[in-house]
């Protein structure tokens, strides 16, 4: 054979095999997999919620519980601390912390997103993003919980709220996409710095102070603009302000779209660099 024909059949045999496929289409192709799956996640995060439970006689209904207790005990405080009548200050109360135990399961349990399921990722070939997606609605499910005791609080107390209380569902729904993002990110750090855990569970604690959730940015004052441009406060008040028939603060939804964008994009792009490496670091 000669020299010609050998370079012609090595061109057709290379002409053949596939293009190397780009880290950013793997993750892409990751991603819509997961929600492709979508019983999947759906399955496992009702199966946690049923696990987490198992033996106990109110089931999910002890976090319901346990916070409608912990509103009524800080609003009987906190009312008298500053001077607010319980009719208006116990719905914004459950309200800021309904949405903020949301935001706080999401962020905790979001660093075990890939720790949790160490066993099912190295037994079994299935998307990384089913993992975020679980965590994600799991927590929606647990809102959903505490949110039949704000509805309660709404309606004993008789705060004047129309149709525009829907308007919390697109919040909502922003807070459910920010919690994927959050649950990718968080996870695959702490999958490979075993420290980050424990450091973002004492720095939502500091949070939670600073964050106007049972005190109203009103209360500063000539800051109450620093309390307002904090990412917390303004997903709280996406979801908390129609519920209670308050306005929003003027940019709480320019805050979250930005958060949002930038989250979903930064976190891709780290999850496209690193997502092969979640196997080792687990």
């Amino acid at each position: 054979m000669s020299t010609s024909e050998t370079s012609l059949n090595h061109r057709a045999a290379t002409e053949d095999l596939p293009l190397p496929r780009s880290d950013a289409v793997i993750a892409l192709e990751d991603i819509a997999d997961g929600l492709s799956r979508w019983w999947i996640w759906t399955a496992i995060a009702w199966q946690d919620i049923k696990l987490r439970y198992r033996g106990s006689i109110l089931g999910p209904f002890w976090i319901t519980l346990s916070t409608a207790v912990v509103a009524l005990a800080m609003g009987l405080i906190f009312s008298r601390i500053f001077h607010q009548s319980m009719r208006t200050y116990l719905p914004y109360l459950q309200t800021g912390l309904v949405v903020w135990q949301f935001v706080l399961a999401i962020v905790n349990e979001g660093c075990q997103t890939f720790l949790a399921a160490a066993s099912v990722i190295r037994q079994m070939p299935m998307p990384f993003s089913i993992q975020a997606f679980r965590v994600a609605l799991r927590n929606l499910i647990v809102f959903a919980h505490n949110f039949l005791v704000l509805l309660i609080i709404i309606w004993w107390f008789r705060v004047s709220i129309g149709w525009s209380a829907l308007e919390f569902i697109p919040g909502l729904f922003v807070l459910c996409i920010n919690g994927v993002w959050v649950a990718v990110l968080l996870g695959m750090i702490s999958a490979r710095f075993r420290d980050i855990p424990p450091i973002v569970g004492n720095l939502i604690q500091v949070l939670f102070f600073v964050t106007p959730i049972f005190w109203s940015p009103d209360q500063l004052g000539p800051w109450k603009s620093v309390a307002e441009f904090s990412p917390l406060f303004a997903a709280i008040d996406i979801v908390r302000a129609p519920l209670i028939g308050q306005p929003l603060a003027p940019f709480s939804w320019l805050i979250m779209v930005v958060v949002t964008l930038f989250g979903c994009c930064g976190t891709f792009w780290f999850f496209a660099r690193f997502r092969s490496r979640i196997a080792y670091w687990i």
